[in-house]
């Protein structure tokens, strides 16, 4: 009788103990799922509004607007070119400027709002236009999100423009052999600014 207390008292803390290190394993595990889903990390845009801080630092803790060029100004770090790069990349910029002022820095950096990845539909969809989205799309997920094709489309017409440079690429997409299980790798992933054209 002495013993079983506290033998009550050791069980309970070891099932508790265990029961939190598997919810934190299936936390990682989601995190890692979602990663490997989206197929790549998210990459900073124009028009993308961070939000940055420094611990222990009040007066350095804000939201910051990625402007048209591609560029931010941050207290003591300047303007850096954020464009292109992934949220830990501006983070390692920033807190490589900021180190020069603050040798013990710890920076933080989080997209707060998403308007950078932005995708056209054009031609003969249910709902052209622009679409800016938070995650990456690749081309049939896009021609659902303008409605899907109309009656009249040349489902084996469809066109993707990618600017690239002061150049064009264009990648042909036939949705025609994708219903029938065909030619899969035509399904690519899209970038900002790709235009998606139905004839």
């Amino acid at each position: 009788m002495f013993f079983r207390q506290p033998i009550r008292r050791v069980l309970f803390a070891l099932i508790a103990g265990a029961t939190a290190l598997l919810h934190v394993g299936q936390q990682a595990q989601g995190a890692e799922s979602a990663r490997a889903d989206s197929g790549q990390e998210y990459r900073v845009g124009p028009e993308d509004v961070l939000e940055v801080s420094v611990w222990r630092e009040e007066g350095l803790q804000r939201e910051v607007l990625v402007r048209p060029d591609g560029g931010i100004s941050f207290p003591l770090a300047g303007d850096i070119q954020v464009a292109g790069l992934t949220v830990s990349e501006v983070q390692q910029r920033l807190t490589s400027n900021i180190r020069r002022y603050i040798p013990d820095a710890v920076v933080t950096v989080s997209v707060r709002q998403v308007h950078g990845y932005r995708i056209y539909v054009l031609g003969k969809v249910n709902a052209p236009g622009p679409y800016a989205v938070g995650r990456y799309l690749d081309v049939i997920q896009a021609l659902t999100l303008a409605g899907g094709l109309t009656p009249f489309a040349s489902e084996s017409g469809i066109k993707v423009i990618r600017r690239t440079g002061a150049e064009n690429q264009v990648f042909d997409f036939d949705y025609s052999a994708i219903k029938k299980g065909k030619d899969l790798s035509q399904n690519i992933l899209l970038r900002s600014g790709d235009v998606v054209v139905v004839p």
